[in-house]
């Protein structure tokens, strides 16, 4: 489905004179803090884009008395958000979410995702799965006609699994890496499992039988498609405009 058709436009918001300009990521993500109403329990997602969400909440709670809740996706929004002083509770201490606000690493017109660039993709989904509306928001470069063609698919996998999920995704026609981190070591998870990401040559054509498919491997904890979880993005330009389209 061509982006032009994707969603409902909303009028452009013009925001604060405090947000760079030419910033799309912080422009994005004051755009969509302005959404969290009071009483809320809000989903905080992982991620660059996510930290202004961040920095603009931790702002109207201290200048508007915003009352929220908020459960993070992972330990590093965890540690940011007590640091701002954002009030959390942990997913246990709630039923439902009424507004997770999270970022994508690529979207596309049918609002299928693909995440986890930040190593959040399990927590960030149980989140989303229980949120009764989640907003993504992105910069432009983040919006795909076909996933997997700007960034590689992340799986998270348990480590005595890693070889077998490996050959089992080769068959696919992927070509998986394990991801590392900064010591020289396996990437760890918050979950303590590791990630491949994968590279499908020529993109990923159904994302959602793909997901099945991922799911169904033993040894695959879970996928970083997102299928039909997001229900509006936002998106931020260099020129300071924000736009939102919503799903219909």
């Amino acid at each position: 489905m061509p982006w032009c058709w994707l969603g409902t436009p909303v009028a452009p918001y013009h925001e604060p004179a405090m947000v760079e300009k030419h910033n799309p990521k912080q422009v994005a993500g004051y755009r969509a803090a302005e959404m969290v109403q009071t009483g809320s329990v809000v989903g905080l997602g992982t991620g660059s884009t996510v930290f202004f969400v961040l920095i603009r909440l931790a702002e109207r709670i201290r200048e508007e008395g915003l009352e929220i809740t908020a459960v993070p996706t992972s330990v590093d929004t965890e540690t940011k958000a007590r640091e701002m002083g954002i009030p959390l509770v942990s997913l246990d201490e709630v039923g439902s979410i009424d507004l997770c606000i999270d970022g994508a690493d690529e979207i596309d017109g049918d609002f299928h995702m693909i995440k986890g660039g930040g190593g959040a993709l399990l927590r960030e989904k149980v989140v989303a799965s229980i949120s009764e509306r989640e907003v993504i928001v992105v910069g432009p470069e983040k919006v795909v006609s076909c996933l997997g063609t700007t960034f590689r698919l992340p799986v998270e996998v348990v480590p005595f699994a890693r070889s077998l999920v490996v050959r089992k995704i080769q068959l696919m026609g992927a070509e998986p890496i394990v991801r590392m981190s900064d010591n020289g070591g396996s990437f760890l998870t918050d979950n303590g499992n590791e990630i491949l990401d994968c590279h499908f040559p020529e993109g990923i054509d159904d994302p959602a039988a793909l997901e099945l498919a991922l799911d169904a491997i033993p040894g695959v904890v879970e996928s970083g498609l997102f299928i039909s979880l997001a229900h509006a993005v936002v998106i931020g330009h260099p020129d300071g405009r924000s736009q939102v389209l919503e799903k219909d």
